[in-house]
């Protein structure tokens, strides 16, 4: 989903934040040394040296081994401290959840996908979820269990940790999901919206070079999760990367989920795929069967898939072109279509300045289904970071 709801941060700085950030840097793998650390944060070496340093002296970081360097000596690689610690995470569909074991650095195995209904309500649904995640955390060493991560397919606010008018998950509206969670596995719990997990979780793996993205799930609904500098970009309430209501020329009147017309939502979701193509008489029950359909050339499907795409792009030409990032990541069952993706990276180009699309990465997120997976578990880690340092220096945690 792309609804996005009111999320308001503290404003921290001092030590505790720059070594929050340290931390961060280090769980996702962007970065291994003292160096990378001070120009990816703009610090002096110094200021790095100090923080390490105290973050060495509590554990929360290690040294192990060297790397060489060119023209000076070698540099101390850094980790995380009890780096053989993990988190579970789910990616939840409306039937579905992708489940699997995330690793400081972004790493994630033993990865499936069980049964899940978001229909039913969490007091229904997310007991079944508890048990399977505790038997994949039982089956690795559920003593090094750090968090547990949810993506979620619907608007969620970060700082209570509950989900806000989802528009397909009845009876979510107002639960605290992180606080059940954390009661049931008593650790560190972290949600948060689907389009943004795969975000955090696709520049994990990413170039450290790439400061500045935009990854678009394109799914039964439209998300964007924006990265600035090197980390998930929320605004000012929450709502950044919200594209899929956007009112395009092409949806006329069509109604929408949000209760306007004519939203982007309307003409190049997979809801509005679904929507068109029966329309047109063919049999079409789910945006798999348009993914099928599209698979198999089908030129009907395949019309509807391109001029989708197109759309999109449109959108995202206008934000690429304020924000000129380094990559945009398609993410989502419909980034597997090729007619898609070749009607969004067309109108990009054509929509873009030639200043804007110079340098600039479009492509399928590598991760592919894994990438708000990794993501949910990399906020789980996060927020077990941040409550580590928060025991052992006594400040506030600020929690990604």
């Amino acid at each position: 989903m792309s609804e996005k709801s009111p999320v308001h941060r503290r404003g921290v700085t001092g030590i505790s934040s720059l070594a929050e950030r340290v931390l961060e840097l280090l769980a996702s793998g962007q970065a291994t040394t003292r160096t990378e650390l001070a120009a990816l944060l703009g610090a002096a070496p110094s200021t790095i040296s100090l923080t390490v340093g105290q973050l060495l002296a509590h554990g929360l970081v290690a040294e192990q081994g060297t790397r060489s360097s060119t023209g000076g000596r070698p540099r101390k690689v850094l980790r995380l401290g009890g780096r053989e610690g993990f988190a579970v995470a789910a990616d939840l569909g409306g039937r579905h959840a992708r489940i699997g074991v995330v690793l400081p650095g972004g790493g994630c195995t033993e990865v499936s996908t069980v049964p899940f209904s978001a229909a039913e309500g969490p007091e229904a649904a997310l007991p079944a979820l508890a048990e399977t995640l505790e038997a994949l955390a039982g089956r690795r060493s559920r003593e090094l269990l750090r968090g547990v991560g949810l993506c979620m397919p619907g608007p969620v606010d970060v700082e209570p940790g509950v989900v806000t008018l989802p528009s397909r998950m009845p009876g979510w509206n107002g639960f605290p999901v992180r606080d059940w969670l954390e009661d049931r596995f008593e650790v560190p719990a972290a949600i948060e919206n689907d389009a943004n997990c795969m975000a955090v979780g696709e520049h994990s793996v990413q170039p450290a070079d790439r400061r500045q993205s935009i990854m678009v799930k394109m799914g039964s609904a439209i998300g964007a999760g924006v990265i600035a500098d090197g980390r998930l970009y929320r605004g000012a309430t929450g709502a950044a990367g919200e594209i899929t209501h956007v009112r395009v020329e092409a949806g006329h009147d069509t109604p929408c989920s949000c209760g306007n017309t004519g939203c982007l939502e309307t003409v190049a979701s997979g809801a509005a795929l679904v929507r068109i193509l029966r329309e047109r008489g063919l049999d079409v029950g789910s945006i798999d069967d348009v993914v099928r359909l599209a698979t198999d050339a089908d030129p009907e499907a395949t019309r509807a898939v391109r001029r989708a795409g197109h759309y999109l792009g449109m959108v995202l030409s206008a934000n690429v072109n304020f924000f000129n990032p380094d990559a945009v990541y398609l993410g989502g069952l419909l980034s597997t279509l090729e007619p898609f993706v070749a009607a969004v990276r067309g109108q990009l180009y054509e929509g873009c300045h030639p200043l804007v699309t110079k340098h600039l990465v479009i492509e399928r997120a590598s991760l592919g289904a894994d990438a708000g997976l990794v993501g949910a578990g990399q906020f789980a880690l996060q927020r077990a970071l941040a409550n580590a340092l928060h025991a052992v220096t006594g400040t506030a945690p600020v929690h990604p």
